[in-house]
């Protein structure tokens, strides 16, 4: 399995998790591995533990970038997607920043619009310099 199937996983479950709340992490990956959707690699959950785990922070932090956009008013799909890669920017130093941008630049190509997906690929870019700007 390559590592964008695994961030397709992972965005599957944050996304479902986004519609059922009260629904673990673990409970809709047995739920995908039972239905036959898939069986959850181990990278796909932890990228999705560790969103979860900092959920707040990255939401905080997306929300100071994405100028003139209220979170909540973002689809449910960009919202997935742009939480998915700023844990990955934020939190997995062995991921390369371009390659976060990059594969949230294709999800949403695949599950959103080319509007959705200039802009992700512009607030990311935003992070991406001020992370760039603070480890200088």
């Amino acid at each position: 399995m390559t590592r964008r199937e695994m961030r397709e996983q992972a965005f599957v479950l944050l996304f479902e998790k986004m519609f059922n709340a009260e629904s673990t992490l673990q409970e809709l990956a047995e739920f995908a591995d039972e239905s036959g959707l898939f069986a959850v690699d181990s990278f796909a959950m932890e990228i999705a533990v560790r969103t979860m785990e900092n959920i707040a922070n990255i939401d905080e932090r997306l929300s100071a970038l994405s100028q003139k956009w209220a979170l909540n008013r973002l689809s449910r799909v960009t919202l997935t997607v742009l939480r998915l890669a700023a844990s990955e920017m934020l939190y997995f130093d062995d991921i390369p920043v371009s390659v976060s941008i990059n594969e949230a630049v294709e999800l949403a190509k695949k599950y959103a619009t080319t509007e959705d997906a200039s802009f992700i690929n512009g607030v990311l870019g935003s992070l991406s310099r001020e992370l760039a700007d603070s480890a200088e």
